[in-house]
């Protein structure tokens, strides 16, 4: 193994458990730890954040260029995030099965169509 590629996925590892414990402790009511729920998710997504530039450095990539494609990629994944989330929450959380699976749907194909998006099709 590389050490990019260790170093990615130590920091990915924390990262990514500092921001799953940070929303547990947002969205359990019992734990009566919202604010601090809300600073280690930050401190965990911070975390993800500095891996993404660690990793680019250490494999001697190019930084990430900020072009309006970059921009809309990324607001595009989010909606399809957003979509198949709310369309989870609908089918789990509010017993509207129907719709919950329509939106989902809807999420998942917006992510989908993320991969021609990227890569483009040849």
């Amino acid at each position: 193994m590389k050490k990019s590629s260790f170093v990615a996925m130590v920091m990915g590892t924390v990262g990514g458990i500092l921001a799953a414990l940070g929303m547990c402790m947002c969205l359990i009511p019992e734990w009566n730890a919202f604010t601090p729920g809300v600073v280690m998710g930050c401190v965990g997504l911070a975390i993800l954040l500095v891996m993404v530039f660690v990793w680019r450095k250490m494999e001697n990539k190019t930084p990430i260029k900020l072009s309006g494609k970059t921009v809309g990629t990324v607001l595009f994944g989010v909606f399809g995030s957003i979509l198949f989330g709310v369309g989870m929450c609908l089918v789990m959380v509010w017993s509207n099965m129907v719709l919950g699976i329509i939106i989902g749907i809807i999420g998942i194909v917006a992510l989908l169509s993320l991969i021609p998006l990227i890569k483009g099709l040849k």
